[in-house]
């Protein structure tokens, strides 16, 4: 099994930090309590330019209904999916009608049909490929569906599956809701789209890193650390202090035993490619691992270029190494991200 290829897409509506910071001042005005506090939590996201759904004047309209947001949600969703995953396909030399399956990744919308039945159509895919939309995992869903692609193929290794994220942050964002979580999340989400085509041992196609192994872990008691409530006005972010903590506490060990599971250690790894959850994350990673800043470098530079995509990050930074960080051949690399549940998913890689 092997990564054959990965591609991003972004919205073209685009926004410095002060612009979007600016436009949410504005927005609320005088019922935000302390303007200096969205200054500071706004300046510490470590994040410099975001892209957005929509133009930045169209949100305010859609504050009363969440059926225009979700409807917003679609069109986009299947504009950037469109072009994401044919830029994904075009890249592996995988004939679109030979994928066996797709599976689809949000958390920041809804559809029935889901969105990879619709692209399907726009794609001209295979008739007899099987969906696989899956709902809720968060940041976590980049990796994960990265692995459950990987299951698939070790089932048919003469085929390929498309994994698709989009996330859509911005549309999710409560425009009444003054707590910390929603404010730190006004300055830290992202919209973006990623795709990648992970191929079976016995399909052409481009050659890009072999999947060793995949391994997910699941931390019971700890659904509460971190999702969405959902009312009728959309989605509503839990966001805990605890989640830095969690990402200390839990990712070392289980990256260990992983390894260890097949003859490696962490010494070993020679790429860490880790999802962007924000400067605390990436910093608790670090420290987890005993790994310098500069290990993680693509991981902030994601961050800081188009912020926290959600699914999507992990494979935003997945696409950086492909292109600009490929590491020299037979080098052992973990992607890893971790979400609501709370859990985490792990894939050993080698180039």
């Amino acid at each position: 099994m092997r990564i054959a290829a990965a591609s991003s897409a972004l919205p073209k509506h685009s926004y410095d930090q002060a612009t979007i910071l600016a436009a949410i001042k504005h927005h609320w005005g005088s019922r935000l309590e302390n303007p200096d506090m969205l200054d500071r939590l706004h300046a510490h996201t470590g994040v410099d330019r975001r892209h957005l759904a929509l133009p930045i004047e169209q949100y305010p309209a859609l504050i009363e209904r969440w059926g225009d947001v979700n409807n917003a949600w679609i069109r986009a969703a299947v504009e950037l999916g469109k072009e994401t995953a044919g830029a994904a396909l075009a890249e592996s030399g995988i004939d679109p009608t030979a994928l066996g399956a797709i599976f689809f990744v949000s958390v920041t919308g809804v559809a029935s049909p889901s969105i990879d039945a619709k692209l399907v159509n726009e794609l001209s895919l295979n008739r007899n490929i099987k969906r696989v939309p899956i709902f809720g995992l968060g940041c976590v869903a980049g990796a994960a569906g990265i692995a459950r692609a990987a299951d698939y193929v070790r089932a048919f290794p003469n085929q390929a599956a498309l994994l698709l994220s989009v996330e859509l942050c911005s549309l999710t964002i409560q425009q009444e809701d003054f707590s910390v979580a929603n404010l730190i999340s006004s300055g830290l989400f992202g919209d973006g789209a990623a795709a990648v085509i992970v191929a079976g041992s016995d399909c052409a196609g481009t050659p890009g890193p072999e999947i060793l192994a995949t391994r997910s872990v699941f931390y019971p008691q700890t659904e509460d650390v971190m999702g969405w409530d959902i009312s009728e006005k959309g989605f509503r972010i839990v966001l805990t202090r605890d989640v830095p903590g969690m990402v200390y506490k839990h990712l070392a060990p289980d990256i260990d035993a992983f390894l260890a599971d097949h003859s490696f250690t962490r010494g070993d790894i020679g790429a860490w490619i880790m999802h962007t959850g924000g400067p605390a994350i990436l910093r608790a990673t670090a420290d987890a691992l005993g790994v310098p800043d500069s290990a993680l470098q693509p991981s902030w530079d994601c961050l800081r270029r188009v912020g926290n995509l959600s699914s999507a990050s992990v494979l935003f930074v997945l696409e950086d190494y492909l292109d600009k960080h490929r590491p020299p051949p037979g080098t052992m690399s973990v992607l890893a991200a971790m979400g609501p549940g709370f859990c985490s998913e792990l894939i050993l890689l080698r180039w």
